[in-house]
């Protein structure tokens, strides 16, 4: 069995569009560290496309910060199934640019869907509070609301937990995230935006 024919398409996902390697743009070239061997090119982002991706970030702000708590529940349970259903594949990939053991990849994968399933629920008891006031005709509320648009920068050593843990938080507080994996285990990250964007991101 070839682990290195199971590696993935990478691309930039930016506003749900995917843009991918080509000669005339600059990138580099993930390896597998076991190896040293080519996996694939990994594209950089011009300075457009960031400004492009920042602008998508704030544009869906006002309308995913709106959604029920219930709507964006039902899109990260179903990010947390779909990485259920694909572990075999991610597993492979993180394992192609990661290095660790198959065994620990699946693991990850594993927690990693567990973490989207955990923040569908704890985004749906994001309860406020009422705080006690001087006056006894007053009240104060305290209600949590989105901040604003995020942007996550994760390490190398845990490319799906480390990403997941930052996109379904903020995701299931009503905030949009860019994403900047890293450009050794860039694979993992690519299809853990996939999944989102399959389960209706």
């Amino acid at each position: 069995m070839n682990l290195r024919d199971d590696y993935c398409t990478l691309a930039l996902i930016i506003n749900g569009r995917e843009i991918g390697p080509a000669a005339d743009r600059p990138g580099e070239t993930v390896t597998d560290p076991a190896t040293g061997a080519d996996l694939a090119r990994l594209p950089h982002a011009t300075a457009a496309e960031l400004d492009e991706a920042l602008q998508a970030s704030a544009d869906a702000f006002p309308a995913w910060s709106r959604e029920t708590a219930l709507h964006r529940s039902t899109i990260l349970r179903r990010t947390a199934d779909l990485l259920r259903d694909r572990l075999e594949r991610i597993a492979r990939i993180m394992t192609l640019e990661q290095g660790k053991p198959l065994v620990e990849s699946r693991a990850e994968l594993a927690h990693a869907a567990d973490l989207f399933e955990w923040y569908a629920e704890e985004g749906r008891r994001a309860y406020g509070r009422i705080i006690p006031a001087r006056d006894a005709a007053l009240r104060h509320y305290v209600v949590p609301e989105p901040v604003g648009p995020c942007a996550a920068f994760t390490p190398w050593n845990f490319p799906a937990l480390t990403p997941a843990r930052k996109l379904a938080g903020a995701l299931a507080a009503g905030c949009p995230i860019i994403l900047k994996a890293s450009e050794e285990t860039p694979g993992t990250a690519v299809e853990l935006v996939r999944a989102l964007a399959d389960a209706g991101l």
